[in-house]
């Protein structure tokens, strides 16, 4: 198995971090723009695309700065995170995704991302 290479992505998005936060860490929040339906029970999120699953796990979260997870299926260290950074001299707010990918399929990762975001942002009222 080839190793999975990391990338960061920021995006500035025109959004409070708490109502950002919303939309990141919640069933409800993320079924609007990461997924078709988003569905927990604890710690276990379903992802559900075109009627296939996908179950992650959340690994870490911090109230109005970052979630991250990892897919159940993963056999390394790998997980996706999108942490919200507020510029504190302009107030800015970025949303800064870190994901893994193998190395033939980083063009195409990030691309989801770039699409998933601007559906956030389309939500947020931030376009």
């Amino acid at each position: 198995m080839e190793d999975k290479v990391k990338f960061e992505l920021e995006f500035v998005i025109q959004s409070s971090p708490q109502l950002l936060y919303q939309y990141l860490s919640t069933p409800s929040g993320l079924s609007e723009w990461f997924a078709d339906n988003v569905n927990s029970r604890g710690e276990r999120f379903m992802f559900i695309w075109d009627g296939s699953e996908e179950v992650a796990v959340l690994l870490k979260r911090k109230s109005d700065e970052f979630v991250r997870f990892a897919w159940e299926y993963n056999e390394d260290d790998s997980y996706f995170e999108m942490r919200i950074i507020v510029d504190e001299i302009t107030s800015d707010v970025s949303l800064f995704i870190t994901d893994f990918a193998e190395e033939d399929e980083l063009d195409e990762a990030k691309m989801l991302w770039e699409n998933q975001v601007s559906d956030l942002k389309q939500i947020l009222g931030s376009t």
